[in-house]
């Protein structure tokens, strides 16, 4: 015969305590949210707010108060209660200073500082630690497993979640990047309305015949973060030249629908009859901001079919053959065998970086014996070109401006670049240009002394750029230190020679013409600069 354990009355009778406990928590705070809502009806003042927020935790320490003072609870009952009892302390307190803060930005009417979305991610976090204390340090309890087992349960919801999660992530996104607020007029897709509120799931727009339409995150957030996109729309309008400074240009998101984001440009000009010129100038600009930050600009069906046939192509095998549509092709038997001379176009794109910086002025020594050589192994330049970007210019674009602070140099591969340097003599202005062509340095100043930008940098025609960031270049002189000396040598002695120009430039302070000036003084700049010891 088999014994079969029993269970403890006393727990069933625990059980039974957390059970009722739960039901008339969630009842009462259901009815009071009931009431609240009848009272305050579409008011949204600060104190009604407040209350809101912390009838729940009033709620559920009254209950957990009753509950002890009034039932005949066992020890370990008594314990459970009395760590929920604090655990909704903290969640009064936390609520209390959240709702006070809310209530004190409703009632002046101003925007909360934080989006929805990121302060309900704050408060969550908040709890959750408190909660995983508590139930460390109050019950005793071994967290460990309850965190891996966490983690398993977490794969498992998000695989159940996924639409959920990714209207809660698109959320987030549209909150960070500022698409648009409260208030703004936005078209997505067939709707267009007013946006009433973005929370952690939807969107929803007031429109125009007063329908309160609900759209998910996910079919409202864009591939390209509409910030980074309105941003450089904006900056392109402002380097036209025949855009006015005054009223100050301006872009919208447009609409948004399956075959991708509109947005609008408005800026004002002078001379309308020029309209065609000066649309093309700033699409133009527009086009090639785009292209550098990796957004995609829409392309004619042709241009895409193009690329899958090449991407195809590529999968298939350099010279391979594929399978097409559900055809077979077969390459030429002399295309099957890799020759020695068959690269990748990553392979190419390095080799022709690597030939034009070998072909610049870049590193190599400038008067002496040694003219015309370089200061590092080829091979060391060659291994950098990998990591230089490549970028395409237009005509206008503005490089840098003088005074900005200065993290990379540029090589000049194709095209023409401007440099303005505007100085101040006897109370005036005035302007001085100079030009760097292809091979050309620009911008080399910053990098190897410090220094803001001495000048602003403006396309002068198409270009394509090599851009040397400060990283690659540390990583080359921590390899190659011995080329500082050459470097300070010929920094120092230009800049001794431009010294009584230099201290002309308002944005340079005396002290930092002076160091630039002085042969041991940037050495020992590029020394700190190797060893990483520069803030």
């Amino acid at each position: 015969m088999t014994n079969v354990a029993s269970v403890p009355v006393s727990v069933y009778q625990d059980l039974a305590v957390a059970c009722g406990v739960l039901v008339v928590i969630v009842v009462l705070s259901v009815l009071a949210r009931s009431a609240f809502n009848r009272v305050s009806g579409t008011k949204k003042k600060g104190r009604l707010i407040l209350i809101s927020r912390l009838a729940f935790p009033l709620v559920s320490l009254g209950t957990l108060w009753a509950a002890q003072a009034i039932l005949s609870l066992s020890p370990a009952m008594e314990s459970y209660l009395n760590a929920a009892t604090f655990f909704f302390v903290i969640v009064l307190v936390i609520r209390l200073v959240d709702g006070a803060i809310l209530a004190w930005y409703t009632d002046r009417h101003k925007a909360y500082p934080l989006p929805n979305v990121l302060r309900g991610l704050v408060l969550g976090i908040v709890l959750l630690v408190a909660l995983f204390a508590i139930l460390k340090n109050m019950l005793a309890m071994d967290i460990s497993n309850l965190l891996a087992g966490s983690a398993i349960l977490t794969a498992v919801i998000g695989l159940a979640l996924q639409g959920v999660l990714g209207n809660i992530l698109a959320g987030m996104s549209l909150h960070f990047t500022h698409a648009f607020k409260q208030g703004d007029w936005i078209s997505l897709g067939t709707y267009e309305g007013v946006v009433m509120d973005t929370n952690w799931r939807e969107t929803r727009i007031l429109d125009r015949s007063s329908n309160i339409v609900i759209l998910p995150n996910n079919v409202v957030s864009a591939v390209a973060p509409a910030a980074e996109v309105l941003a450089a729309m904006l900056e392109a309008a402002r380097e036209c030249s025949f855009v006015v400074t005054e009223p100050k240009p301006k872009a919208y998101l447009a609409s948004y629908d399956e075959t991708g984001i509109s947005y609008t440009l408005k800026f004002w000009v002078e001379d309308f009859g020029q309209k065609p010129t000066i649309i093309t100038d700033v699409g133009r600009l527009v086009w090639y901001k785009m292209r550098r930050r990796g957004f995609e600009v829409a392309v004619s069906w042709t241009d895409r079919l193009g690329e899958m046939k090449e991407a195809i192509q590529t999968a298939g095998g350099a010279g391979g053959g594929g399978r097409i549509g559900g055809m077979v092709t077969e390459a030429p038997a002399e295309d099957k065998k890799p020759g020695p001379g068959l690269r990748t176009k990553k392979e190419s794109e390095d080799d022709r970086t690597a030939e034009v910086l070998l072909g610049s002025t870049f590193l190599r020594y400038q008067d002496g014996e040694k003219t015309g050589e370089l200061m590092v192994p080829e091979s060391e330049l060659r291994a950098m070109a990998g990591r230089i970007r490549r970028s395409a210019f237009t005509k206008g674009e503005v490089l840098f401006r003088q005074g900005d602070k200065g993290s990379s140099c540029f090589v000049v591969a194709r095209g023409r670049i401007k440099g303005e340097i505007v100085y101040e003599e006897n109370g005036k202005r005035f302007a001085k240009d100079f030009e760097a062509g292809p091979g050309g340095l620009f911008g080399e100043m910053s990098l190897f002394t410090g220094m803001p930008r001495t000048a602003t940098g403006v396309i002068a025609e198409e270009s394509e750029l090599l851009e040397i960031a400060v990283e690659d270049f540390r990583s080359l002189l921590v390899r190659n230190p011995e080329p500082a000396e050459a470097i300070a040598d010929i920094v120092s002695a230009r800049n001794a020679q431009n010294k009584e120009f230099l201290l002309k430039i308002k944005e340079l302070s005396a002290q930092q013409v002076e160091d630039s000036a002085n042969r041991h003084t940037v050495l020992a700049y590029l020394k700190r600069f190797i060893h990483g010891l520069l803030g």
